[in-house]
């Protein structure tokens, strides 16, 4: 059952990695490379989407890692699955404490009602998703070393 759990927990955690990974280098991209308003009504109904998504999916990862830490607690990896859980942590922190407010704000802008600082803005917010790119990475790197 232990080894069921890893392979989830890992597995939803990777998927995780890779759609904020895609956010990041991909999606943004191509929604800053849209016209003006175009680019930012597509911000607008991103956040709306992956807002209403992405607190079960963060909060499931930390879930299932505290589980597994708790389960195969005497299990070698252990280690690994408590720091790559207490990054998890980190991640949701700095969600809710830099990226949803800004998500939140951005999620109910029109071209007729944005602020004249809409783009620094999702710069910042765009800012602050890299770094939280690069814990959720070293998570997942965490719980894929702890399978071995």
């Amino acid at each position: 059952m232990l080894n069921a759990l890893e392979v989830v927990t890992t597995v939803v955690v990777g998927l995780l990695v890779g759609v904020e990974f895609s956010v990041a280098f991909i999606m943004n991209r191509i929604l800053d490379a849209l016209p003006e308003d175009s680019g930012q009504l597509g911000h607008a109904h991103g956040g709306r989407m992956l807002g209403a998504l992405m607190p079960f999916w963060y909060i499931g990862s930390l879930v299932l890692s505290a589980i597994w830490a708790i389960a195969g607690r005497h299990h070698h990896g252990t280690g690994l699955v408590v720091v790559a859980a207490a990054l998890l942590i980190v991640s949701v922190v700095m969600s809710i404490l830099l990226l949803v407010p800004i998500n939140n704000r951005n999620k109910t802008w029109t071209p007729e009602n944005r602020p004249a600082d809409w783009k620094e803005q999702l710069n910042r917010w765009g800012r602050y998703h890299y770094v939280r790119v690069a814990v959720l990475i070293a998570a997942f790197t965490l719980l894929v070393a702890a399978l071995a």
